[in-house]
């Protein structure tokens, strides 16, 4: 299995997780270390609909946030979807409940995530078991809210 250099892929730094909660960055801390994502974010229905439909790569280390209003079942599928994905299904605290590994592009079998989903992550597919993200490791973001295991600082400089 080919390996990612790990001042790549992981930022094992002194400074508070809190300097880094931006909306179009997702970090994810676990037994590996963290890692942080460049993200578009998907919150209304009509983005979520469209996912990473026909997109036909994605940057190493860049996904999707799928955000809900509220902890619910979720189920995906692939269609449209031209690369392969990995699925982090997390719940209001940021949490990973699940995690799918390489989704089949243009597959129509529904993915279910679970129940208590609140949060997707959408990644390139086989990068969660590269860097050793498992079920259990956290999301931060500010759209996880102050009650989150790993809260984004809402504290402001000035």
């Amino acid at each position: 299995m080919k390996t990612l250099p790990l001042a790549i892929l992981l930022s094992c730094s002194a400074q508070p997780l809190l300097a880094i909660c931006a909306d179009d960055k997702l970090t994810i801390s676990g037994e590996f270390g963290q890692a942080t994502f460049g993200i578009e974010v998907a919150d209304d229905p009509q983005e979520r609909a469209q996912g990473l439909m026909f997109v036909e790569d994605m940057p190493l280390l860049e996904g999707m946030l799928f955000v809900y209003e509220e902890p619910q079942f979720v189920s995906f599928w692939m269609k449209n979807t031209l690369i392969p994905l990995d699925m982090l299904f997390a719940g209001p605290t940021g949490e990973i409940l699940s995690i799918h590994e390489n989704a089949v592009p243009g597959d129509l079998t529904p993915i279910r995530g679970g129940n208590g989903i609140q949060m997707v992550l959408e990644i390139n597919g086989g990068l969660s078991a590269r860097l050793g993200i498992t079920e259990g490791d956290v999301m931060q973001h500010p759209s996880f809210g102050p009650d989150a295991i790993l809260p984004c600082d809402e504290k402001t400089d000035g």
